[in-house]
């Protein structure tokens, strides 16, 4: 077996603040040309004449079922690489490369089985999301596309995981970023040119997912890989320990799918029929804004996890406080600077998807209801994540589930007393009591059972 110490080396003798820049900030580049796929989809798709606003409605609707799907991904690929790079801390090189062929594994045979119940069942699901029948030809269209390339989406964005795990995080950014640039390139090329609307921006996505996932594979397979993939027998009780450990990534995300659908019947219920497409309108333009504040925060996380992980691994109290605090911190300065422009100028990020001015100032609005607490986000991801990749799901579910419970109960009593348009208050409110209540709890019960655990 061949044995490489470049990821212990990057680990071990580097400070905690200098790896979270090395691996959080190219990661966090990453993840922000990852949100393009959706943004650049939602911004041509905004402006096809004369349909564009129902067509962005439509993109909403499906966009729950299609985050769910990426969540497969996320699930594999962060429980492997977490588990990997604990694998890695311990010195078990061989346990490490047989998470990864099983991770391999675990993501074909999900592809398989999704691709065949989606495009079975897209109709029923569709309605289940909040289509209505005007929305229902572009929301089939896009749906059906997208998830024919769903084996490319799983294996390019699961398998980049471990890149990550293994301190490759210039690597990583870069197989999201060429994804992210053909389907800039192709969206105008598909939608406008070519003349397919919305069928072009789904294809656009599909071939940019391809792109990547052939990027990914390239460098998994390669020989300056300190663990690369290659054929190794299913195992139940890695892929097992993958499910567990990335169970938590999972939940999170169909939790946030859920309260997407939820808001959006609520939105529907309480709107009527006209007020409620151009609420449900809004909630996409709301939820694109999100992305912006998740999929970086997301990949500063995603990139740090190995640090949590391999740290834990080795029984290192002490970098894993490093690392808590340092993951805040420069989550805390992105997600702070964003809540700070988009208070004071909504409309400049609003203006990029819709063009009518009464739905314009409706949209700016809802934004700022919904971000008046955002910087609670970064304590979320901080904890949450950090706990995830050290395998402490047991820690990190209640932290992250409170706050999603507030929201549901915020959605559904906001509009019993306030007019339909307040609800989006939700997020504001979640997010506040969400941060308080896992700080709370991270000090007084997590960090010292923790802290005992480990010294």
């Amino acid at each position: 077996m061949v044995k490489s110490y470049t990821t212990e080396e990057l680990l071990e003798k580097n400070p905690v603040w200098k790896l979270i820049l090395r691996l959080g900030i190219p990661a966090m580049f990453g993840q922000f040309f990852n949100m393009l796929y959706s943004m650049v989809d939602r911004i041509f798709v905004g402006r096809i004449p004369e349909a564009g606003g129902t067509a962005l409605a439509s993109i909403g609707v499906c966009a729950p079922a299609l985050t769910a799907v990426t969540a497969f991904a996320y699930m594999v690929g962060i429980g492997g690489a977490s588990y990997m790079s604990i694998s890695l801390g311990q010195k078990d090189y061989q346990r490490a490369r047989d998470i990864l062929g099983n991770a391999f594994l675990l993501l074909m045979g999900i592809a398989v089985f999704i691709t065949a119940a989606l495009l079975l069942l897209h109709r029923p699901v569709l309605y289940m999301l909040g289509c209505s029948d005007t929305m229902y030809p572009y929301a089939k269209t896009y749906f059906t596309i997208y998830i024919c390339g769903t084996a490319a989406s799983l294996c390019g964005v699961g398998l980049n995981q471990f890149l990550l795990a293994q301190g490759f995080a210039k690597k990583g950014m870069f197989a999201v970023a060429l994804g992210a640039v053909v389907n800039v390139l192709l969206d105008p090329l598909l939608i406008f040119v070519c003349g397919m609307g919305v069928a072009g921006a789904a294809a656009a996505t599909v071939i940019s997912q391809c792109c990547m996932a052939a990027y990914v594979l390239f460098q998994i397979l390669g020989r300056q890989m300190p663990v690369r993939l290659g054929f190794c027998r299913f195992r139940r009780e890695l892929s097992a320990r993958i499910i567990t450990i990335g169970s938590m990534s999972f939940l999170i995300t169909l939790m946030d799918n859920l309260i997407i659908i939820l808001l959006n019947v609520v939105l529907r219920k309480y709107g009527g029929v006209s007020r409620g497409d151009q609420l449900i309108t809004c909630a996409a333009v709301v939820q694109s804004f999100m992305t912006i504040v998740f999929c970086p925060a997301q990949g500063i996380t995603s990139g740090c996890g190995t640090i949590f992980s391999y740290n834990y691994g080795r029984r290192d109290y002490r970098r894993i406080r490093e690392a808590f605090i340092g993951v805040f911190v420069l989550c805390g300065v992105y997600i702070g600077f964003l809540e700070i422009c988009v208070q004071a100028f909504p409309q400049i990020f609003t203006g990029l998807f819709l063009r009518d001015g009464v739905l314009l100032d409706q949209a700016s609005s809802s934004v700022r209801m919904y971000t008046l607490a955002l910087l609670g986000v970064a304590v979320q991801y901080a904890l949450v994540d950090g706990l995830t990749a050290m395998g402490k799901v047991g820690y990190a579910f209640p932290l992250s589930v409170f706050r999603k419970i507030v929201y549901v109960v915020c959605i559904f009593c906001l509009p019993m007393v306030f007019d339909i348009r307040f609800v989006f208050y939700a997020g504001s409110i979640s997010d506040a009591v969400g941060a308080s209540f896992s700080l709370f709890l991270f000090f007084t019960v997590v960090k010292p059972k923790l802290k005992k655990e480990l010294q």
